[in-house]
């Protein structure tokens, strides 16, 4: 019987990454890295920041100017106020599943400040309690290793058994099988074949939640 529904932020409940990425791509190529949308997508999606910079320093073979990351962080907070939305469907899943008497949580590679500023720019927010906001900023491995979602779940008060997770990376996949939850693979803008490959079950609309939950 599931007891608590772990969602992952960016990509399932808001739509950030076409803007994180695009502004990390635009930032990448003044300073002499060439990066497309997809290429940033493709290489940097789902990672930690401080992997992103690793990622990008070893590609330029120099590092990135003193302060480059925190300014890629404001830029991509003022993209977010100008540009972002809820994915669709969100709001009214989660509201789903809150009524079938589950609960809800957030659990992200992001930092708070980030998870907490675009669930409230997508008034999403009010959805989940002041509890039940994680990041992987708060545990010594983010995925795809498995401490943030055991983490979230034992704060929460759930058994890993009782605990479904809403990925969109094969990443988060493979961490949730590894905490052994059971994995619900996002893949309306994810690759399919991927995510099935790491362990989830997939499905392309979060109108699909409660039916895949049995709440119907």
């Amino acid at each position: 019987m599931t007891k608590l529904v772990i969602f992952d932020c960016d990509a399932v409940l808001v739509d950030s990454e076409p803007i994180s990425n695009g502004v990390l791509a635009r930032m990448l190529t003044a300073e002499g890295l060439p990066t497309t949308l997809a290429e940033a997508r493709r290489d940097y999606q789902g990672l930690l920041l401080g992997e992103v910079l690793l990622s990008a320093e070893t590609k330029l073979g120099r590092p990135l100017p003193h302060g480059w990351l925190a300014r890629y962080e404001r830029e991509r907070s003022v993209a977010f106020r100008d540009e972002l939305k809820p994915v669709a469907g969100a709001a009214e899943a989660v509201r789903r599943v809150s009524a079938a008497g589950i609960a809800v949580c957030v659990a992200s590679q992001g930092k708070l400040e980030k998870t907490r500023l675009t669930l409230g720019l997508t008034g999403l927010r009010e959805l989940f309690g002041p509890g039940a906001l994680f990041s992987a900023e708060s545990v010594p491995r983010g995925k795809p290793h498995p401490d943030l979602f055991l983490h979230a779940a034992s704060v929460m008060g759930s058994s890993p058994a009782s605990s479904v997770v809403v990925e969109d990376t094969p990443s988060g996949v493979t961490a949730a099988v590894s905490a052994g939850m059971r994995a619900l693979g996002y893949a309306a803008d994810s690759d399919e074949v991927a995510l099935r490959e790491a362990g989830a079950e997939t499905f392309h609309s979060l109108d699909e939640l409660p039916r895949l939950l049995d709440l119907e």
